[in-house]
């Protein structure tokens, strides 16, 4: 941020100078929040990014089946950019993963619209997302849901996370720094869970932790390889397991997720 050497020869009126203490503020909280000026972006390129965040949506998720109209408003809504380090943001948008550090990616917007609209959330809606990242999906999940709880295993992810939602005002998601295979079981039950890291076997913890008539989302199978995008409904008691699509996340890197995957080979 550059000084002006001008100054005013008269003193400014009230009004103007919390008008300017205000515009100062917004300026330092983003300076903060997304990394100094490289974060920062001109009005001609929030237009931009909104442009393609209107693409991203019609082309990428709507056109492949994705139809919950609430799903693709809050896609709509979301400045994806925003959860993604200043190198890649003009790529925040493209129709892939991007890297957000720690070893952790971003999901392709296509994963998480599928994955937010078999959820089948509603307005009064709690849910439990296991794998923060960046916080984008559970930014998505606030715009659907009452409250959103979010575990995030990698504390500096869920500091930069939680960092990111504040400045968006979203108010309505708890965050956790912990190993998400243990679910959040003073919150519980909930009405839905998302699982946004690879598990070869279903946590027993969250298919206590989900209510009657819940949905479980989440990659199945082996983390070293691909998994089975599944969907889990408890109805009656019981669960009904159906099969969505092949994808590729990263592993679950809590220590009960490791030793699980040690016995298994």
């Amino acid at each position: 941020m550059r000084e002006s050497s001008r100054f005013p020869k008269r003193p400014l009126a009230p009004a103007a100078v919390a008008a300017a203490a205000t515009a100062l503020a917004v300026i330092l909280a983003a300076f903060c929040l997304f990394g100094g000026a490289a974060g920062q972006a001109s009005p001609r390129d929030e237009e931009a990014f909104t442009r393609k965040r209107m693409i991203m949506v019609d082309e990428q998720v709507a056109a492949r089946g994705v139809r919950d109209p609430d799903v693709l408003k809050a896609l709509r809504a979301v400045p994806r950019h925003l959860f993604v380090p200043p190198e890649y943001r003009d790529e925040a948008y493209g129709d892939y993963p991007l890297p957000i550090g720690e070893g952790q990616t971003i999901s392709q917007p296509y994963i998480v619209g599928l994955m937010t609209q078999c959820l089948g959330l509603g307005k009064g809606d709690r849910v439990l997302e296991v794998g923060t990242g960046s916080g984008y999906q559970a930014a998505v999940l606030a715009r659907l849901a009452g409250a959103v709880y979010s575990i995030e295993i990698n504390e500096k992810l869920s500091r930069r996370a939680a960092g990111t939602l504040k400045g968006l005002g979203i108010v309505n998601v708890s965050l956790r720094s912990g190993d998400g295979f243990f679910g959040w079981p003073e919150a519980a039950p909930f009405d839905a869970i998302i699982v946004t890291c690879a598990t070869e076997r279903v946590p027993p913890s969250l298919l206590d932790q989900l209510a009657e008539g819940g949905r479980l989302v989440l990659p199945l199978g082996d983390s070293r390889s691909f998994q089975t995008l599944t969907l889990i409904v408890k109805k009656n008691g019981k669960l009904v397991v159906r099969d969505i699509l092949d994808v590729r996340f990263v592993p679950m890197t809590g220590g009960r997720e490791r030793n699980e995957r040690q016995k298994h080979g």
